[in-house]
Formats: structure tokens, C-alpha cells, sequence
């Protein structure tokens, strides 16, 4: 699969195997199309940054036009992830990559990097695309199709900061009063996705672990096949076995890259973004709490009747409302993400099985081979010697 494809980290769609399967077969389904690619570095008097090209292709009518094409930096996907977690805040938000280093990168701007990052940004905007809510977002839309000055002028409008610290000071008021009576299925919410953090966490740093130990096993076999080169113009008799077995080595090198390549594609970005979907439900599900927290503390109120009684009621029945509303959303982008996440992780872990069985059976190939070629040599020379 090309770099334009669908999802450059897996073989599989933004959400789904099913809708990759769907979406190719029958391309003309899926209304918005959008690739992240061209990274672009500037360098000014105060910063160093990355700029990647987003081009964006939709049938949809409330698009003014049927492409698009804009750049934009990595501080522009973490506004457009808080505008997101702000209109929709019990909804799972797709993880962005992290803003810094990025594990087993050691400078922030080499070639790995920037290209590791493009293809997590390309998957962030694919998977906000394909969610039945967070695509017809108002600010998405924006993002996607405003030139750049069309964008800082459109974020200019966004709450001020007042009222951005009034919501701070209200959230954290809310999570120190905490959730008396959180309902029972998201308590079992709660406990999955704490044990799903504590796996996943240590599934990436396995993960990590065998990818290193790999690269360091590849690293130390492309030295045998030249030391068996060098041997063999000392072993007048043992040339061609000599030369055979590095022969060998050298397929069995490629072949062992080429399963580092895999391991590098397929499984290590999908548990990555797992982890960072781990922490994302954390913050889900403390701003759930804290909507709750809102309305316990105003029916608490209105229980001692520490303010006016019928100002207490109307909030009451909005926050109801918006406790109700929060939940529903809640639940519903659960069960979508889960079995997302099993789709995935199910296709990325059946993806390297695959991936092991074929490295393991070419290995097995290229040294049976080497093995029956020098048995029928053996069994030349004891003919020959015979006769």
C-alpha cells in the first residue's frame, strides 16, 4: 500500500479492516478523501518548524469546492484537537502524536521523525473523517479549507480568555468535589480502561524491546557474510561451501530486514496510538465525571437550599439535559471504538504472525537448499573417488 493510501501505518483503514474492504472496493462510498504528505521545514529569527501539505477531496455539498489544498503545522492539529475535545467532550478524539520525541528518535527534526509524524497526522485526520460525528464539525471543515491567514483569523474568534479560565477554574472546582454515584456501566468503563492502559503500556515497551534487539541481531549478521567472503580466499578446498554459506547470510540478512520493515509498519504505530488512546480515555472519561460533578453539586445545593431555589432548579434541568446528552455520547463512541481497537490490534498481531511465518520459512528455504546442494557434492566426490 502506497503512501496516499487510506492509512499509511497498517495495512488496515483509518477504523476498520471492514471499512478499508468497503472503501476500496468501492472508492466512490467514502465522500471525504484526505492525504497529509510533503513535509516542509522553516526556519526563522525564532523557531524551527515542520509544515506538511494536507489535500483534501469530498463530494459533500457543504464543501465550497471538490479539493482542497492548504499546509499546516503541528500547532495547528493541537487546536484543532481542543476544538474537537471542546464541542464534543465525551466523544473519543483520535491521539495526536507526541509533540516531542518520539521513542528511538534521537533528533527532533531527522528524516524518520518528520516522516513517523506525517503518517500519524495523515491517520488522525482520516480517523476524525471517518467518525460519524467529528467529521461535520464546524472548525474540522475549517481547518481543512481555510488558507493559512483564513485560519488565525478564525481562531482569533474562539472563547476568550476569561471565559477560558472560568471553564479551567469550574473543571478543576468539579474533579476536587469528585463523582458521588457514577453509574455503574462506566465504572465498568472506568475499570476497563485502566486495566486496557496498564496492557497496552506494556505491550509498546515489549514491542520496543524486540524491535532493538532485532536491529541489533540484523546489525551483527551482516558481518558474517564478508567474513566468510575473506575466509574463503584462505580455504582452497572450502571456496564454495564458504562462499555458499554467505550466500545464505545474505538472504537470510534481507529477509530479517525486511521483517524489521514489517515490525517498524505494522504493529509498532498501532500499539503506539493505542497508548496514546489510553490516556485519551482517561480525559474522556474525567470530563464526563466532571459534568456529573456539575449537576451533583447544584442538586446538593438545592437540597440545603443555598441559593435561590427556582435559579437552582432551571440549571438542574439543563445540566439533566447535558449529563443525559453526554452520556449517550459516550457510550455510543465506546462500542465503535472498541471494536475499532480490536479490528486493528487483531489485524496488526495477525499481520506480524504472518509476517514471522514467511521469515522463518524463507530462512528455512535458503538453508536446506545450501544443505541438499552440498550433499549432492559429497555425493559426487565419493562417486568419482570410486571409480
Amino acid at each position: 500500500m502506497d503512501m496516499n493510501s487510506f492509512s499509511p501505518l497498517m495495512p488496515t483503514s483509518p477504523l476498520s479492516m471492514i471499512n478499508q474492504i468497503r472503501f476500496e472496493d468501492e472508492p466512490d462510498l467514502k465522500d471525504l478523501l484526505i492525504t497529509v504528505d510533503e513535509p516542509e521545514s522553516h526556519v526563522t529569527t525564532i523557531e524551527t518548524f515542520i509544515t506538511y501539505r494536507i489535500v483534501t477531496k469530498t463530494s459533500r455539498g457543504e464543501f465550497d469546492a471538490s479539493e482542497f489544498e492548504v499546509r499546516r503545522r503541528y500547532q495547528d492539529f493541537l487546536w484543532l484537537k481542543g476544538k474537537l475535545e471542546e464541542a464534543h467532550p465525551t466523544l473519543i478524539i483520535p491521539p495526536l502524536p507526541e509533540k516531542f520525541i518520539v521513542k528511538g528518535m534521537v533528533e527532533r527534526f531527522n528524516d524518520d521523525f518528520i516522516e513517523t509524524r506525517r503518517k500519524a497526522l495523515h491517520k488522525f485526520l482520516n480517523r476524525i473523517a471517518d467518525h460519524p460525528t467529528l467529521t461535520f464539525n464546524e472548525d474540522f471543515k475549517v481547518f481543512l479549507t481555510a488558507q493559512a491567514w483564513e485560519l488565525s483569523s478564525h481562531k482569533k474568534q474562539g472563547p476568550g480568555l476569561l471565559s477560558r479560565m472560568g471553564q479551567t477554574a469550574r473543571a478543576v472546582a468539579s474533579s476536587l468535589r469528585g463523582v458521588k454515584n457514577r453509574p455503574e456501566e462506566f465504572m465498568d468503563m472506568n475499570n476497563f480502561i485502566e486495566t486496557f492502559s496498564q496492557k497496552i503500556n506494556l505491550i509498546d515497551k515489549i514491542s520496543q524491546r524486540i524491535y532493538k534487539e532485532e536491529r541489533d541481531y540484523f546489525e551483527e549478521m551482516k558481518e558474517y557474510g564478508p567474513i566468510h567472503i575473506l575466509w574463503s580466499a584462505s580455504e582452497e578446498d572450502l571456496v564454495d561451501s564458504l562462499k555458499g554459506i554467505a550466500s545464505c547470510i545474505d538472504k537470510c540478512c534481507k529477509a530479517t530486514e525486511k521483517r524489521m520493515f514489517g515490525l517498524s509498519e505494522t504493529l509498532l504505530p498501532v500499539v503506539h496510538e493505542y497508548v496514546l488512546y489510553s490516556e485519551m480515555l482517561m480525559g474522556v472519561m474525567k470530563r464526563r465525571d466532571q459534568i456529573q460533578a456539575e449537576l451533583d453539586s447544584k442538586v446538593e445545593a438545592l437540597t440545603y437550599k443555598k441559593a435561590d431555589t427556582d435559579l437552582l432548579t432551571e440549571e438542574i434541568g439543563k445540566l439533566e439535559d447535558k449529563v443525559e446528552c453526554a452520556n449517550n455520547a459516550m457510550k455510543a463512541d465506546w462500542e465503535r471504538w472498541k471494536q475499532n481497537m480490536q479490528n486493528d490490534i487483531k489485524s496488526a498481531f495477525t499481520d506480524m504472525a504472518e509476517e514471522n511465518i514467511s521469515y522463518y520459512e524463507q530462512c528455512l528455504a535458503t538453508w536446506e537448499s545450501f544443505l541438499t546442494s552440498q550433499t549432492d557434492l559429497h555425493l559426487e566426490e565419493t562417486s568419482e573417488e570410486k571409480s
